[in-house]
């Protein structure tokens, strides 16, 4: 009778989990850099520095090892930003808080990763379906952000979290892609930073009772982010 647990079952395991990570790592890295298309098992093989049975055995087919990329990917991303939820506690923290996932997802590459898989699954029976699923816990951190931003208003609690929470989402996809492609890198800092200012002045607008905690003004939510460097420029 076979034992599993000894020191050789464990090597295994433990070879088996970092050629899954490894994997993993070369599939982010083919889908920035050459895309859906191009993002065969051979090309992540090539990258991960294995062979591509590697591939099928450990994820069974390429498009399984592509969402366990995006697996990968949200889970870092949304670790990362739920400290930014923590303050947010008005439409004008909301931008700015937008601004800072923008700018980050523009510096990693992540939002490559996201477009490509959104735009090639379609040439995929049933995968797009899959990455739509994927979106479904960046629509819920949205809805806990908005709720909580909401709190702070009179009539907070009629605001349609849900409807919000799947607006913010497309509309921080739609900047990001723009953004990657725009030749003007300031362009989106300078938006985000009109409507920081229109958040605030309604802010100020708002009963002093109503207010939340902080109100003043706003620091650039993007600007100093090293995403949005202008060459030439300090």
């Amino acid at each position: 009778m076979a034992v599993s647990g000894g020191p050789r079952g464990r090597s295994e395991r433990t070879d088996g989990r970092e050629t899954k990570a490894r994997l993993v790592a070369a599939t982010t890295q083919s889908l920035r850099e050459v895309g859906f298309a191009g993002t065969s098992a051979r090309e992540v093989a090539r990258r991960a520095g294995t062979h591509q049975s590697q591939v099928f055995y450990y994820f069974g087919t390429v498009p399984d090892l592509l969402l366990a990329a995006l697996d990968a990917v949200s889970e870092r991303r949304l670790t990362a930003y739920d400290g930014l939820l923590a303050g947010a506690h008005s439409s004008a923290d909301l931008i700015e808080a937008a601004g800072e996932i923008i700018a980050s997802d523009l510096a990693t590459g992540d939002v490559a990763i996201l477009t490509e898989l959104l735009s090639g699954s379609r040439s995929v029976p049933g995968m797009s379906e899959q990455v739509a699923a994927r979106l479904r816990p960046w629509e819920e951190f949205a809805e806990r952000a908005v709720r909580q931003a909401a709190s702070a208003h009179p009539l907070g609690t009629l605001a349609p979290t849900a409807d919000l929470a799947h607006l913010v989402v497309a509309t921080i996809l739609g900047l990001e892609l723009l953004a990657s492609v725009d030749p003007d890198p300031q362009r989106l800092p300078d938006l985000l930073d009109r409507a920081a200012a229109a958040a605030a002045l309604l802010t100020a607008l708002m009963p002093a009772s109503a207010r939340p905690d902080a109100v003043g003004a706003l620091p650039s939510p993007v600007a100093a982010h090293p995403a949005y460097e202008v060459e030439g420029t300090s």
